[in-house]
């Protein structure tokens, strides 16, 4: 029998896809802190604004169409309470997805540079230039407070779990290359009580990876080499790891990388790099997406172990030993060819 459902109009097919209005209104609650405010018992539109030093009409229209979109409540007119989509979005929630929200803060700026999009389908350049004025590695390098939340960021990875999806075992001394403030190193330090470890990522950044790793007791196990990864490594470790580096660059830089950290590992060391499995088929939408976000931020993009396998060849290296995760990460294990 036909059905007399009314067919979807041209906007109820695309709105799903293509409304920026409620994405950019969580955010801007994200970074007001809305749900910290309203834990606390602040919920009155007029108290709301006046404690984020905004505009009590225009902040209660943005309640309201977060509220219609089942983000907050108003239990009263002019008066709103958390649910449990708008607990997400505490600061202190331990989900952590605050961070990624907030504007201010690297999350939110790593999507305001998708309205730039178009540069990059233009050049085939990364968008980040032309959205906030510089080069990405050089905007952080020169914002100090944008660097910090990049390594808060990074360090919330998934890609620590290579800590415990790599075999540790003999390995006394490992070099964490482009390492940020030494996430990954911890959980191996704290997993395997015989090993040391060096971190080697740029200045300002080994200096709060020698602060986050002291706060866990674990500096006097760990050397520090601030430079870049362009340049000589230091000598002597048995593993040389790569997590979550080489996507960050193109194939040309990430080969430069991989070279480098052959030579330091040299004929007996090996270089292990952690990376998203691209070929793993569980979640393509969520490759794709990540494979655009990395050149639009920087230039870089996510490969298959086949892409990979043709950079470890490049650079003199051999592929020893691949394997997966069941959270989609890749361990590919080299050495000197």
């Amino acid at each position: 029998m036909p059905s007399n459902e009314p067919e979807p109009s041209a906007w109820q097919l695309l709105a799903p896809i293509t409304d920026l209005v409620t994405p950019m209104a969580v955010r801007v609650a994200a970074t007001l802190r809305l749900a910290d405010l309203i834990a606390d018992g602040a919920g009155n539109v007029d108290e709301l604004a006046e404690r984020t030093g905004t505009d009590a009409d225009a902040l209660g229209r943005l309640l309201r169409h977060l509220t219609c979109h089942g983000v907050f409540a108003e239990a009263s007119p002019g008066r709103f309470t958390n649910n449990e989509l708008a607990d997400l979005l505490r600061s202190d929630h331990p989900s952590g997805m605050w961070t990624a929200f907030d504007l201010d803060g690297f999350g939110g700026r790593m999507d305001l540079v998708f309205t730039e999009l178009m540069h990059t389908i233009r050049t085939g350049r990364p968008a980040w230039e032309a959205a906030f004025g510089a080069p990405f590695w050089d905007y952080l390098a020169a914002n100090p407070a944008m660097a910090a939340s990049f390594d808060v960021t990074m360090a919330g990875s998934s890609r620590t779990a290579a800590a415990t999806a790599c075999d540790w075992s003999g390995v006394r001394h490992v070099v964490d290359v482009g390492g940020g403030v030494g996430a990954l190193l911890a959980e191996v330090l704290r997993a395997n009580a015989g090993v040391r470890a060096t971190l080697v990522d740029l200045p300002d950044t080994v200096a709060r990876g020698r602060r986050f790793l002291a706060e866990r007791g674990l500096e006097g196990r760990c050397e520090f080499a601030g430079q870049s990864f362009f340049d000589p490594l230091p000598e002597g470790g048995e593993v040389y790891l790569l997590s979550a580096v080489l996507h960050d660059w193109g194939d040309e830089p990430a080969t430069a990388i991989l070279r480098r950290c052959a030579e330091a590992a040299g004929e007996t060391g090996r270089v292990v790099i952690v990376e998203s499995h691209g070929t793993s088929g569980d979640d393509p939408g969520m490759f794709a997406e990540m494979d655009l976000r990395m050149l639009v931020l920087s230039g870089g993009r996510e490969r298959s172990i086949e892409d990979y396998g043709r950079l470890v060849t490049a650079a003199g290296l051999a592929a020893a030993e691949v394997r997966t995760t069941p959270s989609g990460i890749v361990i590919i294990d080299c050495r000197a060819a």
